[in-house]
């Protein structure tokens, strides 16, 4: 039988149809398949986790069917407690699929601590504006006699003298001695 004999009969005509029906077949199979496998149109609400401690965050989505990824701590944010959630990726309210991970970013247990500048026998003017700049806060200014008027003379936190490199937290209140301008007594 020749090959174009055999394409315009009726035998390779039930093939193909056979062929065909069997294809559709398994495409339903496979669809119905991928539907219950991946329980598509099934979710779970992604809870609100901000403001929260990690052992609720952790509880909160078991409960949805959620898993939990802690990311490194971010900056210190005063206004949520320490190792808190501050920030959740999806957002709260999300549609997601079951045993999605949601991934979280804790609040750090403070500030994070930073070098004190060398500001001994700068200016006032000067040493003001490089400690603001990394965080620090000015507390009290105090005046010793010293031929450099408004130079720096001394860096105190709660009482102790600073020396520079000393690491303290953003935020920290200061204390500054300064020159008033008058020669010390007794030279």
């Amino acid at each position: 039988m020749s090959i174009v004999k055999f394409i315009i009969s009726k035998d390779f005509f039930k093939q193909v149809v056979l062929a065909l029906i069997a294809i559709v077949v398994l495409c339903f199979l496979m669809l119905f398949w991928l539907k219950s496998y991946t329980k598509h149109g099934s979710f779970e609400t992604v809870p609100e986790l901000t403001g929260k401690s990690l052992d609720v965050a952790k509880i909160e989505l078991k409960d949805n069917n959620l898993r939990m990824v802690v990311q490194d701590s971010a900056n210190y944010n005063p206004k949520y407690p320490r190792f808190a959630v501050i920030e959740q990726q999806p957002l709260a309210g999300s549609q997601v699929k079951e045993n999605r991970k949601i991934y979280l970013t804790l609040n750090p247990s403070g500030y994070r601590k930073i070098s004190v500048p060398n500001v001994i026998r700068r200016t006032f003017r000067q040493a003001r504006p490089a400690l603001e700049a990394l965080g620090f806060k000015i507390g009290k200014i105090t005046y010793k006699d010293d031929i450099g008027k408004d130079k720096v003379l001394k860096v105190h936190y709660k009482g102790k003298t600073l020396m520079p490199g000393t690491l303290l937290e953003k935020t920290t209140k200061i204390d500054i001695v300064l020159g008033n301008g008058n020669r010390p007594s007794g030279s």
